[in-house]
C-alpha cells in the first residue's frame, strides 16, 4: 500500500500552495521536481515529502552538503539534463552515508555521489539498507565506500553503465563497490578503477554476475580487481581486468578467500581478458574445495593463471600486447593481426558474454562470427 506524505512535512517543505493537503494523501503516484529555481530545492527536500511508487527528478547541477534517508518503496530518482552531484562536503546521513537507501526496490539513474567519509571510517555515497536497488549511468568517487550494500538474502542489487573510481579510506576494509550477502549482484557495462587498497570490486552475494565491465587499478593502490571472499555462484565474462604496477595484492580474481560459505562453490571464468601491470602475480586465485571454470581468457603480462586449487582451464592463452587496438591507452580491442582471433573454443550459452564493455561504461551487443574469439572482444 501506499505511504503518503504526512501533512507537516508537506509544510515544513514549504510546498502548502504547490501542493493541496489533499495531494498528501492521493494515492496516484506523484512526480517531484527538484532544482535550484523550483519549489523542492534540495534533493533531502523531495526525500521528506515523497511517497511509495513516486518519482523524483533531479536537476543537473552540484547539491553541496545535502544528505538525506529515502525510505518510500517502488522509488525511482534520476537526474535531469546530465547528472545530479551530491558533494558530501563533510555531511552525511545517519552517520552512515550520503543517501541512505531504506526503501525497497529503489531505481536512482544519472546521480553522482562524491566525498562521504563518517566518524567509523565507512561511509559510501550510497547505503543500501532496502531491498532490491537498481543503480544505472551514475558516479561514485571519492568516498569510503562507492556503494555498501549489507546483507539481505532476499535482495537484488544491479548496477549498470556506471563509473566508480578513488574509493576507499586506504585501509583495506572500503571500496568502490562492496556488496555483502545479497541473493545477487550482476555488474555490467561499468568501469571500476582506482580504489584506494580495498578491492575495486567487493560481492558477499550467492550469485554474483559481472559481465561486461572494465576493472582497472590504473595508479591506485587497489588489492584484488574481484573479491568473493565467501564463493557463491559467479560468472566473470567478457570483462577487461587490469592490475596496476601499485596495486598492494597480486591476484587479479579471489574466490573464497575468507571460506565458502555461500551453498555453491561454483566460478565461471569466461572470455576476459586479463592484464598484469606488475612484475608477477596469479590471474584467478582458488580455495580448497572450489569448482573453476576458465575457458577463452586472454592473459597479458607475467603471473600463474590459478593458484590454491585445480581447475578446469581450455583456450587461456598469454599473449603480448602487438595484437591490440592501444595498449597503452587500456584499449585491448583485437586487431585482425592478433593471435587471439578465432582460437576459442565455444561455451554454453549462459555462460558465454552476450555483451562487450564500450569505453566509457557503456554496452555493445559481443556478435560471433566462426569460431569465438578469445578475451573480452570479437574482431569487428
Amino acid at each position: 500500500m501506499r505511504t503518503a506524505a504526512p501533512l507537516a512535512l508537506v509544510l515544513a517543505a514549504g510546498l502548502l500552495t504547490a501542493v493541496p493537503a489533499s495531494a498528501a494523501y492521493d494515492d496516484a503516484p506523484r512526480t517531484w521536481r527538484v532544482g535550484p529555481g523550483r519549489a523542492l530545492t534540495t534533493p533531502s527536500a523531495a526525500a521528506a515529502v515523497a511517497g511509495d511508487g513516486d518519482t523524483v527528478l533531479i536537476d543537473a547541477g552540484t547539491y553541496s552538503g545535502d544528505v538525506a534517508t529515502w525510505t518510500q518503496d517502488d522509488l525511482t530518482i534520476r537526474g535531469v539534463g546530465g547528472r545530479a552531484h551530491l558533494r558530501a562536503d563533510g555531511r552525511d546521513a545517519q552517520g552512515k552515508a550520503i543517501w541512505v537507501v531504506v526503501g525497497d526496490r529503489t531505481r536512482i539513474d544519472r546521480i553522482e555521489l562524491s566525498g562521504a567519509s563518517v566518524p567509523d571510517g565507512n561511509g559510501a555515497g550510497i547505503r543500501a539498507e532496502g531491498t532490491d536497488l537498481t543503480v544505472t549511468r551514475s558516479w561514485f568517487h571519492d568516498n569510503e565506500n562507492g556503494i555498501l550494500a549489507g546483507a539481505d538474502p532476499d535482495s537484488d542489487v544491479v548496477v549498470r553503465r556506471s563509473r566508480f573510481f578513488r574509493n576507499g579510506a586506504g585501509d583495506g576494509y572500503t571500496h568502490n563497490l562492496y556488496v555483502g550477502a545479497v541473493r545477487s549482484l550482476t555488474v555490467t557495462g561499468s568501469w571500476l578503477w582506482g580504489a584506494d587498497v580495498g578491492h575495486e570490486l567487493k560481492s558477499r552475494a550467492a550469485r554474483t554476475t559481472i559481465v561486461g565491465n572494465r576493472i582497472d587499478d590504473a595508479d591506485g593502490t587497489a588489492s584484488y580487481s574481484i573479491d568473493l571472499p565467501d564463493g557463491g555462484l559467479a560468472l566473470v565474462a567478457g570483462n577487461v581486468v587490469i592490475q596496476g604496477p601499485r596495486s598492494e595484492n597480486s591476484t587479479l580474481v579471489s574466490y573464497g578467500a575468507e571460506g565458502l560459505t555461500q551453498p555453491s562453490h561454483t566460478l565461471r571464468v569466461v572470455h576476459n581478458t586479463f592484464v598484469n601491470r606488475r612484475s608477477s602475480g596469479t590471474y584467478v586465485a582458488l580455495v580448497a574445495g572450489s569448482r573453476a571454470i576458465l575457458l577463452d581468457n586472454l592473459l597479458v603480462g607475467p603471473g600463474g593463471l590459478t593458484s590454491g586449487a585445480s581447475a578446469t582451464a581450455r583456450a587461456s592463452r598469454r599473449v603480448g600486447t602487438g595484437g591490440f587496438v592501444d595498449p597503452g591507452a587500456d584499449d585491448f580491442r583485437l586487431l585482425a593481426s592478433s593471435p587471439a582471433v578465432d582460437r576459442g573454443v565455444l561455451v554454453p550459452r549462459r555462460w558465454r558474454p552476450l555483451w562487450e564493455y564500450v569505453h566509457p561504461a557503456g554496452l555493445a551487443r559481443r556478435v560471433m562470427v566462426g569460431r569465438p574469439d578469445l578475451g573480452a572482444f570479437e574482431l569487428r
